[in-house]
């Protein structure tokens, strides 16, 4: 059963989003966080191209690869001053437009970047690995440098903060409860 909090992980079959799972090293490239229900279906909230958004969990997760999902949650799952908060950080993002350039620190969002920040807005619990490019591009022998190289017009921004879907599957913070 879904809770309100709960990070749903799944996998575009996009170019874009298929070279950052190759770069993480993972399955996934994509992450939304469940706000509510309407009509008695689950709603994950979601930055995507090219605005943030509201979608039925299962339009989510059937939008992913061979439909493949994975939801965690935070133990102790968030309690309704919780829940409150994180409906709130939500409703502050949807509409904000996409950021293609993954930087953490942009007024933009990209969907890992709007799930750490309304899940610790709403319990201040940080999950996923905050890491430059450099150490992201750089823990990675097999990552497509010159993929990269091409989407950043010749230069990556190596000290450029980000985050991605995967350090946040893998956070310790979280645990599995579907997939």
């Amino acid at each position: 059963m879904l809770e309100i909090g709960d990070v749903v992980f799944t996998r575009i079959p996009a170019a874009l989003f298929c070279k950052v799972a190759d770069t993480t090293q993972s399955w996934t490239n994509h992450v939304g966080v469940v706000v509510g229900q309407r009509d008695g279906e689950w709603l994950v909230a979601e930055s995507c191209v090219p605005r943030a958004r509201l979608r039925s969990f299962s339009a989510f997760v059937a939008r992913s690869e061979n439909g493949r999902y994975v939801v965690r949650r935070l133990p102790q799952g968030l309690d309704a001053a919780q829940q409150a908060r994180l409906q709130v950080a939500v409703a502050e993002r949807l509409g904000s437009f996409y950021h293609t350039g993954f930087a953490l620190r942009a007024r933009r969002q990209f969907c890992s970047k709007f799930v750490r920040e309304v899940l610790f807005e709403a319990c201040g619990v940080e999950i996923g690995r905050i890491e430059t490019f450099a150490e992201l591009l750089g823990s990675n022998p097999q990552a497509p440098l010159g993929f990269w190289r091409l989407w950043f017009f010749g230069r990556i921004p190596w000290q450029r903060e980000t985050i991605t879907p995967a350090s946040q599957l893998r956070c310790p913070q979280l645990k599995t409860v579907l997939g």
